[in-house]
């Protein structure tokens, strides 16, 4: 396996825990038996404007790590550089992940407009956010196994 793609499933496995600890944590200090909770706009505020630091955070502890371990493994350092290769292979997986969330985030609006709960919409939200960077982890995976 390649580096770029050790890196890609580290990224993978760090988006999951990362998410699906972030979404356990909150359940249980906050809708854990109060279900109205979810229909509070301040509520969806303070849970996404949290999830930006700890993802970044979670995330950058993660890559520390994956080098560190690296390191001692294989005694060779992360390369840094990109070829037009990686960036066409970025360039891909990004559309794909825009893509995906556009159509999570006018899934949103149109549950709003249908008359969901704004629960729905958040939770759309987040659960599109969620799978467009693993959608986009997957395809840099894939187009490294395949080529571009």
């Amino acid at each position: 396996m390649y580096q770029k793609e050790r890196q890609i499933v580290v990224n993978l496995i760090a988006s999951i825990i990362t998410i699906g600890l972030y979404v356990l944590y909150v359940y249980q200090k906050q809708v854990a038996g109060n279900f109205e909770i979810l229909n509070d706009f301040k509520f969806w505020g303070k849970s996404f404007l949290w999830l930006i630091p700890v993802s970044i955070v979670a995330l950058i502890i993660i890559h520390i790590i994956y080098a560190i371990i690296n390191k001692i493994v294989t005694n060779e350092d992360i390369p840094t550089i990109d070829d037009e290769r990686d960036r066409i292979i970025e360039l891909k997986s990004i559309r794909v992940s825009h893509w995906i969330f556009t159509a999570g985030f006018v899934g949103a609006m149109a549950a709003l407009a249908f008359g969901a709960k704004p629960s729905a919409m958040f939770i759309i939200l987040l659960a599109s956010g969620f799978c467009s960077a693993i959608i986009s982890e997957v395809v840099k995976l894939y187009y490294y196994r395949k080529g571009v």
